[in-house]
């Protein structure tokens, strides 16, 4: 397991960036994490991590944002409000696994029976300093 300590917003990106780096494109990032933990800050930086230059936003309301560039496809899930078989289904989840393009999904706790086996966790937690976070990342060789 890795483990970050940040203390703004662009330290966890930077962290986001360097894992993404490191990752073979396709892999699904399960993140973990209280509301304000910085998992849309975290997805900031892995899109850029992966060489895709656009706007990164929660998709809080959407339930999927698609950001495409250089080649190559992140979809970012919000499965918040998921709480059942039928809100799951409805989001196109288990189609998009199949497609082969990148994932990150925030509140993987809702969804975590059916993450993928070979998934990236990353469970960002705060502190009691304001900007402090504790990041872990399981999955990574």
């Amino acid at each position: 397991m890795l483990i970050y300590k940040t203390y703004s917003p662009a330290e966890t990106e930077k962290v986001a960036f360097n894992l993404a780096n490191k990752l073979p494109y396709g892999k699904v990032i399960a993140m973990f994490g209280d509301l304000g933990a910085g998992k849309t800050a975290f997805t900031r930086g892995f899109t850029k991590g992966i060489g895709i230059d656009c706007d990164v936003s929660s998709p809080t309301f959407a339930l999927v944002n698609e950001y495409r560039g250089n080649g190559k496809t992140l979809y970012h899930f919000d499965m918040y409000r998921i709480s059942g078989w039928d809100d799951l289904y409805s989001t196109g989840y288990f189609d998009y696994l199949d497609e082969g393009a990148s994932l990150i999904i925030e509140w993987s706790e809702n969804i975590e029976a059916v993450l993928p086996v070979d998934c990236i966790r990353v469970t960002i937690n705060k502190t009691d300093d304001f900007n402090e976070r504790i990041i872990e990342i399981s999955g990574v060789e």
